[in-house]
């Protein structure tokens, strides 16, 4: 018991807006099952980020219950780690309020996730999305984590955490940790199939660019046949990020899901062509999803079980949640209930 009390608290989460991806997989999920042992962790179906953009009501629930699935199916065992949905614990909302009032206009104009979301949403550019940034340093500082997992897009969001953290506490005196950022090495920026230089997004339009944890199969292997490499015919499966975008990508997904060092993978396809890269690449993310896409099926026919999970992990998220939305509000000087 007093080890569970010494180890450092983690926090993250994914929104709930599509079928969760190989990318969201491999640069996030594979990560955090390993972390289990050594950290607290609490990881949220961030549900509440997801309506920025419009959504098909019946489709956000289907989406939030099938990522409950595949994150246990994905090797986070409930009992070791605290699963929620974000709109369950209120005060995700509370202290977004608050930490509106110590965001600066200018922090939020700054943004690129909002400049890319305005641009790709031009005739919903609402206040959620401008203020996204300040929900999420809630999100982050209710639970005084050490590390926050993120992908590389997402650091920005996490340097305005400290930022609004850093003014609140210069204010008020030390209330929200500061926590880091923690970005795996190896597969954290896994890029779309047909478009190397975007990243593959489980809410992008073009279907062939992304591979989804859910996928059959034939889908998977068809996605990787149809995706983009280059005009190379000799020594052509080699890395190089900069000229060739579409092989490293492939190279990257191969590595993340074989183990396999870039040398490596570069000897073992030397004087092969695309032909007989693309559908290996294919064959072994087929065998790495298969068992979580079975368990994840298995599981979403258990509804009562998920709704068993993701309730006690609101109770147990709530109750620490509940104690720093406390503090705050004595400090900004609210009457207590």
């Amino acid at each position: 018991m007093e080890n569970e009390v010494q180890k450092k608290r983690i926090l993250s989460g994914i929104q709930p807006s599509g079928d969760l991806t190989l990318g969201s997989y491999l640069g996030a999920i594979r990560n955090w099952a390993a972390l289990a042992d050594e950290y607290d962790c609490y990881y949220m179906m961030a549900d509440m980020h997801t309506i920025t953009v419009r959504q098909v009501p019946a489709e956000l629930r289907r989406h939030t219950l099938t990522q409950v699935a595949a994150y246990i199916a994905s090797g986070l065992d409930p009992e070791k780690n605290v699963i929620f949905v974000q709109s369950h614990v209120p005060a995700h909302a509370q202290l977004g309020w608050v930490l509106d009032c110590y965001t600066m206009f200018g922090e939020l104009s700054r943004m690129t996730q909002f400049k890319d979301k305005s641009a790709k949403n031009a005739d919903n550019i609402n206040g959620g999305l401008f203020t996204y940034p300040a929900l999420m340093a809630a999100d982050i500082l209710l639970y005084q984590p050490d590390l926050v997992p993120v992908g590389e897009d997402q650091k920005q969001h996490v340097e305005l955490c400290h930022t609004i953290a850093r003014r609140f506490n210069g204010i008020y005196g030390d209330v929200f940790k500061l926590p880091e950022p923690f970005v795996p090495k190896v597969g954290a920026r896994i890029m779309s199939l047909t478009n190397p230089a975007a990243k593959m997004s489980k809410s992008e339009n073009e279907d062939t660019g992304r591979i989804l944890l859910m996928d059959t199969p034939e889908t998977i292997m068809r996605q990787f046949k149809r995706a983009i490499t280059d005009s190379d015919t000799e020594n052509c499966v080699r890395f190089d990020r900069e000229n060739k975008p579409g092989v490293a990508n492939l190279m990257t997904i191969y590595s993340a899901v074989t183990g396999k060092t870039f040398d490596q993978i570069e000897t073992e396809f030397a004087g092969c062509g695309y032909g007989k890269f693309k559908p290996a690449v294919g064959e072994a993310v087929v065998e790495t999803l298969r068992p979580i896409r079975e368990e994840a099926t298995r599981l979403m026919k258990d509804k009562g079980y998920l709704e068993s999970v993701y309730k006690a992990g609101a109770e147990k998220a709530g109750y620490v949640a509940e104690k720093t939305l406390r503090k705050v509000y004595k400090k900004v000087g609210f009457v207590a209930r």
